[in-house]
Parts: C-alpha cells; sequence; structure tokens
C-alpha cells in the first residue's frame, strides 16, 4: 500500500509523522516550493519540506499541479492524503490512485469550508470544533465524509495556536485510525449536508484592525484568533499598535467612548469598547519592543484618556 502525501503548512507535520511510524508506505512527498520570508525574503523550506528531509522521505516541490509533469516525476502510488496543502488538486490527478485522496480537515464539516476554519471557529465563539477526514472530490472541502473526531473540551478561550496543535494532533490519530477501514472497505463514505454547510474566506492584515465599537468579547476572540498573523491591531497616536493578549470584561455604564482608555490598573492597560472593558496584556507599539501592559504603561505615561482607532 503506497500513500503519496501533500501537505505545506504545520498543521500537516503530526499526520506525516504517524504515516511514517506506522505500517504504511510513504512513496513521496509533496510539498509547495520554498518561499521568500522574513525581512531578507530568503527562501525557505515548508514545514512539511523539513519534516520529509527529516524523515528521509523524497519530496516532490511543483510550481503547478498538472498532469503531464505529474506522470513523469511522481511515482505512482494507492492512496493521496492531503493536509493543510493550500492548492486544489486537479480532479484528474485525484482520480489516479484505486482509492482515491482523503482530507484532513480542520472543524467539523461541512461548518467552516475553506481557509481560514480554525480562526473563523474561534472569531465566531464556538464552543467546541474538531477535525473531519474526507473523500476529496472537485469542490472546496466538499467531499463525501469518511470519519470525523470532536476535540475534547471547550475552545471558547483558547488562542489558535493552542486550538491548531490540539486539532493537528487529534487528526494525525483519526487518520491512523480510520486507513485500514477505509482501505479495507469496512467505512463506507456518506455525503455531508450541504445545506449546512458554511464558508471561510483568505484571512488579510486588514482582518486584524479592530473595531472598537464591537463588543469586547469580540475584539478577545480577534485577538486570539490573530496572535500569530496578522496580530490584531489599533492605532495610538498615529503608530500600529498590536495587541498579542487580552480580556473582556463586562462594564458598567459609562461616559467613555469606544476605544478610550479608562485606566492602567492591576497590570492592564483598559479600553472601552461598544459593550464591555478590553483589559490588555501584551501590546507592541510600531517601532518598539513586544512589552506587557505594565510595561508598556510605564514607559507611556498619559495613556488614560486616549483614542485607539
Amino acid at each position: 500500500m503506497k500513500i503519496v502525501f501533500f501537505g505545506t503548512s504545520e498543521f500537516a507535520v503530526p499526520a506525516l509523522k504517524k504515516l511514517r511510524a506506522s505500517r504504511w508506505e510513504i512513496a513521496s512527498v509533496v510539498t509547495q516550493p520554498d518561499k521568500p520570508a522574513g525581512r531578507k525574503q530568503e527562501p525557505l523550506p515548508s514545514p512539511i519540506k523539513k519534516a520529509a528531509q527529516e524523515l528521509g522521505l523524497s519530496i516532490f516541490e511543483p510550481e503547478k499541479l498538472e498532469i503531464e509533469n505529474w506522470k513523469l516525476k511522481i511515482p505512482e502510488a494507492d492512496l493521496y492524503i492531503v493536509a493543510s496543502y493550500s492548492k486544489i488538486v486537479p480532479s484528474e490527478i485525484l482520480r489516479i490512485p484505486r482509492f482515491g485522496a482523503l482530507n484532513i480537515h480542520p472543524s467539523l464539516l461541512p461548518k467552516y469550508r475553506g481557509p481560514s476554519p480554525i480562526q473563523t471557529t474561534i472569531l465566531d465563539r464556538e464552543k467546541e470544533t474538531g477535525v473531519t477526514i474526507i473523500k476529496l472530490d472537485e469542490g472546496v472541502d466538499h467531499g463525501d465524509i469518511v470519519a470525523s473526531s470532536k476535540l475534547k473540551g471547550q475552545i471558547s478561550k483558547l488562542k489558535y495556536k493552542d486550538v491548531h496543535d490540539q486539532l493537528a494532533a487529534l487528526g494525525a490519530e483519526l487518520l491512523i485510525e480510520t486507513l485500514p477501514k477505509y482501505v479495507s472497505g469496512k467505512i463506507k463514505a456518506k455525503s455531508q449536508d450541504h445545506s449546512k454547510a458554511t464558508f471561510t474566506k483568505i484571512i488579510t492584515k486588514d482582518d486584524g484592525r479592530i473595531d472598537w465599537k464591537k463588543a469586547a468579547e469580540e475584539i478577545a476572540a480577534q485577538i486570539r484568533a490573530f496572535h500569530i498573523w496578522p496580530v490584531a491591531w489599533t492605532v495610538l497616536n498615529g503608530k500600529r499598535l498590536k495587541i498579542f493578549e487580552a480580556l473582556s470584561s463586562p462594564s458598567p455604564t459609562s461616559e467613555r467612548g469606544p476605544g478610550e482608555v479608562t485606566d492602567t490598573s492591576d497590570g492592564a492597560i483598559n479600553v472601552q469598547t461598544g459593550d464591555g472593558i478590553l483589559s490588555i496584556k501584551e501590546l507592541q507599539l510600531e517601532g518598539g519592543k513586544r512589552l506587557t501592559a505594565r510595561e508598556f504603561a510605564n514607559g507611556h505615561p498619559g495613556l488614560i484618556g486616549k483614542i485607539l482607532v
């Protein structure tokens, strides 16, 4: 039983490592080409490429997935597994292996199809999430469900990285548990209820901008969802201010307007929102260092009454 594994981001690494440690034979790993990163814009390998190199696996990095170069460079396989590959695999390629292609998706499909399921789950303040393994078809996260598993415990106060890592580990475990049943025919894929599908979008830097007219709970969720990238931000004295950690709390009726700093007590910078107070714990002003709220307040006297926009 030979497998070709498609993946790019950190989410796919646990699944690749679990496969390698199991009885399944990985014929090749397909990932995105090295991308420029950092100030020097030096090409850097994807997390999956690094993992594949460490595991001694062959690697294919096509600029485009096309059937012509596919036949030339990729070994034959019985099954494709796709996890956070970041490109749509053409239907003519999906049809090549006899067992088709399985995809590990970090949501409970049909909810949260698309490129940002984890961030959107947090933004929507969902209490639970999970992973779904589907048989890929030509639609985006549209295929029949092979298996799914819920993450234990609530996620309502977790940051993106915490949810991401737990789902990546859960997806890897579910894959290893599901594969023998799938290839032996003991699992029959079931169609999704497409009428219940919800969709996510590509996250941009602008999505990180805080609207202080929103409720404190919404803004706190935005900060948790984006604490890795793009990082939630606002503007103070004409400079971008990134906020990495904050808590929300209800507030009594106040004459303060949304975005106004109310006080800097208890190691926090407290800001009035459209509904409630946002207590900022960790932040970074453009051109400065990442600081705790206490450190920032000590270095920026006169914060009370300032308006964040």
